[in-house]
């Protein structure tokens, strides 16, 4: 069911004009904090004979942060063109400062953290459903100044169903050729952070496992990922790594996952190698900061019916205030999103290089 848009944007309005009265500050007195965000985009595809240009209101959202005393809560939803979803939603407490307890639909904690990219197209892993991930479960956190630990128990995506397209982080579908829905998850994480003269360096790895269920018959399969992670830093660069391997250990080369309206198949077990670039000027002339970014991913599968694919981020994001805008242009190979069929997916007719332009600006409440 598509929601309408008018009333939502009037919400936001709302929600913007009061980050500007002194009613602001008697809301944040009492733990709540009301904001949103629109967003607008323009796009341009090459491999889109009929449409290859289009402008839309792209996202209308809300979110809600609270925290009072050892209590606190997130929550975040989004109206897109055609469907509307859950980001997130979770309730948690915090019994020493460096500890939280969350439960909810919460951030899967795996990989490099809060995604493995900086443009508004994420990486490779994000389509497959191993960065920004979001599920039902309950997770715990443990951070220092030089150590984080993460350990998360999840019972489902976050609908608990492989039907429901209309979502905005990658899940396993339900479909006629793969009917499976993603059930139990362990997930944990470890990461250090060793200090230099000059450089931040963030060291972690990552381990994932589950189970899928086949429907109907009720019969599970393991699904297991790893990754190990580097982030360094030192002043306005910013260089990430990341190799990542996931195993869907279902019948066949191939399993389904969807979001945004679309489910579409994958192979189903691969390597995903990311290494991202990124630098940052601030302030930037008449922007508050200005990062250009290159951010490069690819799937490596192989066997029967499974090829290669690539994706490749070139861009820079603007900060004004409450203004955020992407200017990104998107090359892929043989890539979902960018011209392909899938994800590492045997397509000689479809496995050459496509390309998108992409500018994106949002406004942030």
């Amino acid at each position: 069911m598509r929601i309408p848009l008018a009333p939502v944007t009037a919400l936001l309005v709302g929600a913007a004009l009061l980050t500007a009265t002194p009613g602001r500050a008697r809301a944040q007195d009492t733990g709540f904090d009301l904001g949103g965000a629109i967003r607008l985009n323009h796009g341009w595809k090459d491999y889109d004979p009929v449409d290859p240009s289009k402008s839309d209101l792209e996202l209308v959202r809300v979110d809600l942060q609270c925290e009072r005393g050892r209590f606190i809560c997130s929550a975040q939803y989004r109206w897109y063109d055609g469907f509307s979803a859950v980001h997130h939603a979770w309730v948690g407490i915090a019994p020493t400062p460096d500890q939280q307890v969350r439960v909810g639909v919460l951030q899967a904690p795996f990989g490099l953290l809060p995604y493995a990219s900086h443009s508004f197209w994420f990486g490779s892993g994000y389509y497959l459903g191993i960065e920004d991930d979001y599920d039902l479960g309950i997770a715990w956190t443990l951070e220092s100044d030089t150590w984080r630990g993460d350990v998360a128990l999840f019972a489902s995506d976050e609908y608990g169903t492989g039907r429901e397209d209309g979502r905005y982080s990658f899940d396993v579908a339900t479909t006629p050729q793969h009917p499976f829905r993603e059930r139990e998850r362990l997930v944990g994480r470890i990461e250090r952070t060793i200090e230099s003269d000059t450089w931040t360096w963030r060291l972690g790895a990552s381990l994932s496992l589950g189970e899928v269920e086949r429907r109907p018959d009720g019969r599970r399969f393991d699904h297991r990922a790893g990754a190990l992670h580097l982030e360094a830093v030192r002043g306005p660069l910013e260089l990430e790594t990341q190799w990542a391997r996931y195993d869907y250990d279902v019948p066949g080369a191939r399993i389904a996952l969807t979001a945004f309206l679309f489910p579409f198949e994958i192979a189903a077990r691969a390597d995903v190698l990311t290494a991202n670039a990124a630098w940052t000027f601030e302030p930037a002339g008449w922007f508050d900061a200005i990062t250009c970014y290159n951010d490069y991913s690819t799937t490596r599968a192989s066997g029967p019916g499974r090829a290669d694919s690539v994706q490749n981020v070139t861009g820079c994001s603007f900060a004004k205030g409450v203004m955020f805008t992407y200017v990104d242009w998107i090359a892929g190979r043989n890539m979902w999103f960018v011209g392909g069929p899938g994800i590492g997916l045997d397509a000689p007719e479809r496995d050459r290089w496509h390309s998108r332009l992409n500018v994106n600006v949002g406004f942030y409440f």
